[in-house]
Formats: C-alpha cells, sequence, structure tokens
C-alpha cells in the first residue's frame, strides 16, 4: 500500500535520533588518539602490554609504529613492582594501550 508524501513530510524524527542539545556542540571538544599522545608528551603515563605488564613512567617520546621511550620507569607484572629502570624502550607492537597518569 503507498504511503502519502505529504504524511512523510509531516512526521517528526524520533527522539532517540535527535541529539540531545548538550551534545549539539560536543563535536567541538572530540580529540583525536594524536592530540591525546601530543599531550601526555613528558607527563607520567601507563603502558600495558600484550603480555599483561604494566610500565609506568614518564613519556619521553614516540613515533609513528608506537615504539615509546621512556624515563623514570617501573615494570609491573600482576600488580607487583619487578624492576626499575632509568631509560626504557618499547617496541610499538608489543603496546595494548596507553594512558595517562596523575602526577605524584
Amino acid at each position: 500500500m503507498p504511503t502519502d508524501p505529504k504524511d512523510a513530510e509531516t512526521t517528526s524524527q524520533p527522539a532517540s535520533l535527535t541529539p540531545a542539545p548538550d551534545q549539539a556542540n560536543a563535536g567541538s571538544k572530540k580529540r583525536s588518539p594524536s592530540d591525546f599522545l601530543k599531550a601526555v608528551l613528558g607527563r607520567p603515563v601507563n603502558v600495558r602490554l600484550n603480555s599483561g605488564a604494566d610500565y609506568r613512567g614518564v613519556l619521553a617520546c614516540l613515533d609513528g609504529y608506537m615504539n615509546i621511550a621512556m624515563e623514570q620507569t617501573e615494570e609491573y607484572v600482576d600488580g607487583q613492582l619487578k624492576a626499575k629502570y632509568g631509560d626504557c624502550f618499547i617496541r610499538g607492537n608489543n603496546v595494548l594501550y596507553i594512558s595517562s597518569q596523575k602526577r605524584k
């Protein structure tokens, strides 16, 4: 059964598809992963490896392959401190995620 085109024009959009007023301007506040990485350079971070080990230290630099150089690094396995390193280099393909840490 064909629908009348006039009916289609007068129907309103479902509430679930209309953005909430506070979400309308949210697009201007979005940050890309690249922006996050630039923001945490020189700051304390937590790097989780695919193996489950955590490395906590100051992010010195990283490249496009996510190879990471850290300073004042501590290695944690299963939540237990295993070692402390002055400098640490992590190959990017081992990285699961990088998160920021609060300053000590």
